[in-house]
């Protein structure tokens, strides 16, 4: 009897070991989720205060509630999505969402005129669903846009600089 307890030990002991092992050898989040309106993430710089360019190849996801098909994503910082608007275009397959941020609630510098999150970067970006996604966060003007596509040629990668408003349209109030 005792032996059995003690192998059963020894054995859950293993098996909590192994899963802790493989728990921190998973990598920071890099996956995307866009749901609804109530269940989104995007990328933002690993670190509170660092630029948009400059993490753009270190970016770490942030989602409001914990989704499954975004693992390791981090909860997004309380009152930093200030308005969200979304839309779904089943016709084209894709999904939206765009708004206003308060940067001050990651410590995002005013003077960073944003950046491009796409499949390219961060290194094994996704969003769970599609094929493509691209993703403008612009600090200075206080704007995000995200968008998950089932077609590439619904994302435009190719204009980074010019900001959300002229890549992917949308509400921004």
């Amino acid at each position: 009897m005792t032996k059995s307890i003690f192998a059963l030990t020894i054995a859950a002991v293993a098996i909590f070991c192994s899963s802790v092992a493989d728990a921190a050898a998973l990598p920071s989040g890099n996956t995307l989720a866009l749901i609804s309106a109530t269940q989104y993430c995007i990328f933002l710089p690993s670190k509170p205060g660092q630029t948009i360019s400059d993490s753009e190849d270190s970016a770490v996801t942030f989602c409001n509630t914990a989704i499954s098909s975004a693992p390791n994503a981090r909860t997004l910082p309380t009152g930093f999505i200030k308005s969200l608007h979304w839309v779904s275009n089943t016709s084209k397959g894709y999904v939206q969402i765009t708004g206003r941020i308060d940067r001050s609630k990651y410590s995002l510098p005013s003077s960073d005129g944003g950046g491009q999150y796409d499949t390219k970067a961060p290194s094994g970006a996704k969003c769970a669903g599609y094929s493509a996604f691209v993703e403008i966060v612009e600090p200075d003007t206080q704007i995000y846009c995200l968008r998950c596509c089932k077609n590439k040629a619904d994302c435009p990668v190719n204009k980074s600089t010019d900001g959300c408003e002229d890549v992917l349209g949308g509400d921004y109030s």
